[in-house]
């Protein structure tokens, strides 16, 4: 291991008053963590970058015989489903398809996030028809399953998973998340030893859940259901699932894929050395993402913390030659069992292929990560605040 990647890890390992993991259970998660040896090849920079970057793109997510290997950056299109502006169906997929050409070629959507899964199974047909096999055999098509809290029947299951089949046109679903709203309702068992058995006929490739808590992740495991991940909200602000969470995955080998990463874009130049405190003299907070994370850099510690994190981020930034999202981005990827972190797409309206793409290369060094824990250090502890990973969506 080069000097790059030893340094990193005393950094972490000497800075552990500022993250809620154990010196012992850090410690032997960077030494596994392949990934933190990978830009430290420094003998032959521009060639070496470019090497550490192709390989720190991708990561296996896998229980088992269950594999799966996406893309470390997610394209999430959450933002299809209204109240991020019109989505053109054309515009839409010939930027998910600029997307998977430029090396980001995992998609995550959900059965409810408006027309996404269309939009996928149109994208993987041109896929299909224009591109090259090569490119098809690296496409993730990641989605979810939200039922409502009905018996968890086979029949029912089959049925919903059949639809999210048609929509994405495809025989099998790369992955499925599946999320439960109410723990006191025990059919989320019911529903994950069907969706167990609809992998085991072909229809899905490998299971996953999104927003579950660490006790119920455990009781998933203890039942035997072959979990590769868990998709979780996770960001520099909200390290929540680096309490309980990650512990746990570290033991069993679930992974997480995490979204929020950016806070709607909150975590960007944008909102730097602004005050909205003043009506109208800054950025609006008009997706329902803005305002979704605008209240959780509330909890965390308020706006004006928040414009000490962006400076911050921003000196950061600037040292290397990236944006702030890119920094926030790289920053949760070298965090424990963390497999890949998502970006939102506005498909068709903007897009950040290259903020994206130079997350592959970026190293954070001693210096950035004590700066930037310093900072956050100052905020609340949102575990303490909110609960454990996925409790907001819980609570009345």
């Amino acid at each position: 291991m080069g000097s790059t990647a030893i340094s990193t890890q005393q950094a972490f390992c000497s800075l552990q008053k500022f993250t809620p993991l154990s010196y012992a259970s850090s410690c032997r998660s960077l030494r596994s963590r392949r990934k933190w040896a990978v830009p430290a090849r420094c003998c032959s920079p521009a060639t070496d970058v470019a090497t550490a970057a192709k390989e720190n793109r991708r990561e296996l997510l896998k229980n088992g015989d269950d594999k799966l290997e996406i893309c470390r950056v997610l394209n999430g299109m959450w933002q299809t489903s209204g109240g991020w502006g019109r989505i053109d169906r054309n515009d839409a997929v010939e930027a998910m398809l600029n997307y998977a050409d430029d090396g980001l070629s995992t998609f995550d959507m959900a059965d409810h996030y408006g027309p996404a899964e269309d939009l996928y199974g149109i994208f993987i047909n041109r896929v299909r028809r224009e591109r090259p096999p090569e490119l098809l055999e690296t496409v993730r098509g990641l989605t979810k399953w939200v039922p409502p809290p009905v018996k968890m029947t086979r029949s029912f299951v089959s049925e919903s998973i059949d639809v999210s089949r048609r929509r994405m046109d495809v025989a099998a679903l790369d992955m499925l998340q599946f999320h439960w709203w109410d723990y006191s309702n025990p059919g989320y068992l019911d529903a994950l030893k069907h969706l167990t058995d609809l992998k085991g006929e072909g229809k899905i490739k490998t299971i996953a859940l999104t927003n579950f808590d660490t006790e119920r992740l455990r009781i998933i495991l203890e039942n035997g259901i072959p979990v590769v991940s868990n998709q979780v909200q996770h960001s520099i602000v909200d390290m929540r699932p680096q309490q309980k969470m990650a512990e746990l995955c570290q033991l069993t080998g679930v992974k997480l894929i995490t979204y929020g990463t950016v806070m709607g874009g909150l975590l960007s130049e944008k909102f730097l050395d602004t005050n909205l405190t003043i009506p109208f003299a800054g950025p609006a907070l008009n997706t329902p993402s803005l305002q979704k994370y605008k209240r959780m850099v509330d909890a965390w510690g308020g706006w004006s913390l928040f414009q000490e994190l962006l400076r911050t981020l921003k000196t950061v930034a600037n040292k290397h030659g990236v944006s702030i999202p890119t920094v926030a981005v790289r920053f949760i990827l070298d965090q424990p069992a963390v497999a890949g972190s998502m970006i939102g797409v506005r498909l068709g309206l903007s897009q950040h292929i290259k903020d994206a793409n130079a997350v592959f290369s970026l190293v954070l060094d001693v210096e950035d990560i004590s700066n930037i824990l310093q900072v956050t250090n100052k905020g609340r502890d949102l575990q303490k605040v909110i609960g454990d990973c996925g409790d907001e969506y819980r609570r009345a």
